[in-house]
């Protein structure tokens, strides 16, 4: 029986995952599917529309059989810590394969980019002068990989691939990666098409319009939720002594937030503002989250999967963990990992915007979600 890990962030689940979830199914005889989610923020800096038991709900009645948290202190962070975390976990469930999306659909390419990153001596220190330059990290990024290339690759869920290959690398982790080709465009704002991107889909929430097309599950079941967190973050901003001590808040860049912050009237006049050529809007908006949930650079140092923390299963997904020998957890109990401590902390936060006091109680109390 083959093993195949998945990276998600779920905000929504949409047609795109579920074709993605068929396609392996098709791929492999009875596959054991287990995706690695973020909960509550994700890694482009936004907040999910969906909570981590609602997005555990909608996987495993599409097709996956175990679902497990991506913690915050890794969902919320760049391509690499991101992958760093999801990876760990993924090798810790002794995972096979690792299937991912791709715009390019170019696996060998990406394989050699990632080695080439790793191997090179020169690839990091030319990537750090592209940077100082005052360009932001995906756009340096590229500009070195074509320089060594001739390939362009810039887009989201290639990048990602490279950091998953990585890590897989660089810690010798027996997993496979598998591409699977992206059948959307990624930075698609309007959704057209049933299978959409998740951007497009989250505007329709935003915008009160229906998304029953887009998505294999009812939206009338569960809490969908438009989280804005302008007014919170303001308060936040306003009451701090110093945004520096936040992680990713890069030095000087608290004086622009300072400088702006009474300017603008909402979130993305505020990103608007402060944005330059060096900071992408989701490098920002990774920034306001850590702010907002008070993630200092003290605690994102030597951060860690010390447990592996279950969100839902079905049946086969229980008998697979029965064979895993790891620290696997499904309550809070005694536990006292800081990353597991900030995960709480962020979820009563998360609770707070989106208005929602049963989050609190179900991240502690409940149970995890069955699936026969």
């Amino acid at each position: 029986m083959c093993t195949i890990g998945i990276v998600a962030e779920y905000n929504p689940f949409h047609n795109g995952h579920k074709y993605q979830i068929d396609l392996i199914k098709n791929m492999y005889d009875n596959p054991t599917i287990i995706a690695v989610v973020a909960s509550s923020f994700c890694e482009r800096g936004n907040l999910s529309v969906l909570n981590k038991w609602d997005k555990t709900s909608i996987a495993l009645e599409n097709g996956v059989d175990l679902v497990i948290e991506l913690p915050f202190v890794f969902a919320s962070q760049s391509a690499d810590i991101f992958a760093k975390g999801a990876l760990k976990i993924l090798n810790e469930l002794k995972v096979q394969k690792i299937v991912f999306g791709s715009e390019s659909n170019d696996l060998e390419a990406i394989k050699s980019i990632a080695n080439l990153q790793i191997n090179n001596k020169n690839f990091d220190k030319e990537l750090k002068e592209e940077i100082d330059k005052g360009i932001n990290y995906p756009t340096a990024l590229s500009n070195i990989i074509k320089k060594y290339t001739n390939k362009k690759i810039d887009s989201p869920n290639d990048l990602l691939g490279i950091s998953y290959i990585k890590e897989i690398i660089k810690n010798n982790y027996n997993i496979e990666p598998i591409a699977i080709k992206r059948t959307n465009k990624y930075h698609e704002k309007n959704a057209k098409e049933k299978i959409s991107s998740a951007t497009s889909i989250r505007n329709l929430i935003y915008n009160n319009k229906r998304i029953n097309k887009y998505v294999p599950f009812n939206p009338k079941k569960y809490n969908i939720y438009k989280p804005d967190i302008f007014k919170l973050l303001k308060y936040k901003i306003l009451s701090e002594k110093d945004l520096s001590i936040y992680n990713t808040v890069d030095e000087g860049l608290e004086k622009r937030i300072i400088k702006y912050i009474n300017e603008a009237n909402n979130l993305e006049e505020l990103t608007n503002l402060i944005k330059t050529k060096r900071y992408t809007y989701n490098r920002i908006n990774r920034m306001f989250i850590h702010i907002l949930t008070s993630f200092t650079k003290e605690e994102a140092k030597e951060i860690d999967i010390n447990y592996i923390r279950v969100l839902g299963f079905n049946n086969k997904g229980k008998a697979y963990l029965n064979n895993v020998n790891c620290n696997i957890i499904t309550r809070y109990k005694d536990n006292n990992y800081k990353e597991l401590l900030i995960e709480k902390r962020v979820n009563e936060i998360y609770s707070l915007i989106v208005d929602d006091k049963s989050l609190i109680k179900k991240e502690i109390d409940k149970p995890i979600i069955k699936v026969c």
